[in-house]
């Protein structure tokens, strides 16, 4: 249970808790420290869960990987009152997986050697990265389960969703993520701001403000190989009055469309008219590392191609300035 598989690898031991609370960023750091107490291998997993490699733990403790997880779900509930679920697996998607089929309270624990058998049954959509588009395409085949997936030929799969996609669904099916559990601080954050030369009435002029701080987050996250999980808007007056929106994202990303769309509806969701504003500032918070997070699986070719757009124009921009290639909505 501690020792090697079969091929002399020290097997992983990642669990994943869900807690069943809302959590400031103080008492989510507070969490992530108390989980180090167990593991030094901690990350959160915003906005209320945490992973943790246990597999250097278990000599310590001379506990089994479930042990581990009671004594960590324990300490949760008499230090802080936080119930809690959890999964326990080989890797991470298989540990996150495993925790959303817990009943509340609950642990669901899937061997190694099991993985194969556990996923088979499971629905689809289940598997991370797989939305509505890709579910109702695979549905209109009859694949409904992952299991269905894994016993289809890879060409077939390659013809129905494109080769891109088709490969990181069946990597996903069979169980597969490479990824290790990184330690990273929740309260981390981005911060992007404008003060105007004078009081602006003008809506159009506040929205060419708030895409131009957006689209500079999203180019600094690529640069630091982040990607962030909220965004948060503020708006400073003339009479020094502020208003603040939050919104989390859909999924934790870079990619600087999707933070000016959502910039822009927390900028709609303000009503502003032609309110006398003299500031704004965008703030991206949910850090984490760039690899270690999925993005949604897309069969819309446009977002490839959009996406090697911005890999493109972020390479004139190291190469020429930051200026040298901007949205259209921002040309002088």
């Amino acid at each position: 249970m501690n020792g090697m598989n079969g091929t002399g690898t020290r097997q992983r031991h990642i669990a994943h808790l869900h807690l069943h609370t809302s959590l400031s960023e103080t008492r989510y750091a507070d969490i992530i420290e108390l989980m180090s107490g167990i593991t030094p291998h901690v990350q959160a997993v915003p906005p209320n869960a945490v992973q943790l490699d246990l597999t250097s733990a278990l000599r310590y403790f001379d506990l089994s990987p479930y042990e581990v997880v009671q004594l960590a779900k324990l300490r949760l509930k008499a230090l802080y009152g936080i119930d809690s679920s959890a999964g326990l697996a080989g890797n991470r998607m298989l540990a996150a997986m495993a925790a959303d089929a817990s009943a509340p309270g609950d642990t669901t624990w899937v061997p190694t050697g099991q993985a194969a058998e556990w996923l088979y049954p499971r629905p689809v959509t289940a598997l991370p990265g797989v939305g509505r588009t890709t579910a109702d395409t695979l549905r209109r085949y009859g694949l409904h389960t992952i299991g269905q997936i894994t016993d289809l030929p890879s060409a077939t799969l390659q013809r129905l969703l494109g080769a891109g996609p088709a490969r990181l669904l069946a990597e996903r099916a069979r169980g597969h993520d490479p990824r290790p559990v990184t330690p990273a601080e929740p309260a981390a954050h981005l911060i992007t701001d404008l003060v105007l030369e004078r009081d602006c009435l003008d809506p159009a002029q506040h929205h060419r403000a708030v895409l131009g701080l957006a689209d500079r987050i999203g180019q600094r996250l690529r640069g630091d190989s982040q990607v962030a999980g909220r965004l948060t808007l503020t708006v400073r007056y003339a009479d020094r009055s502020s208003t603040t929106r939050t919104r989390t994202l859909p999924e934790p990303t870079a990619h600087s469309p999707a933070l000016t769309a959502a910039a822009l509806e927390l900028l709609a969701s303000l009503g502003l008219q032609r309110a006398r504003v003299r500031a704004f500032a965008v703030r991206a918070d949910g850090l984490l590392p760039a690899d270690s997070a999925y993005r949604q699986l897309s069969l819309d070719p446009g977002d490839a191609r959009a996406r090697a757009a911005e890999a493109a124009a972020d390479r004139a921009r190291r190469r020429f300035g930051r200026q040298a290639v901007r949205p259209a909505a921002l040309a002088d």
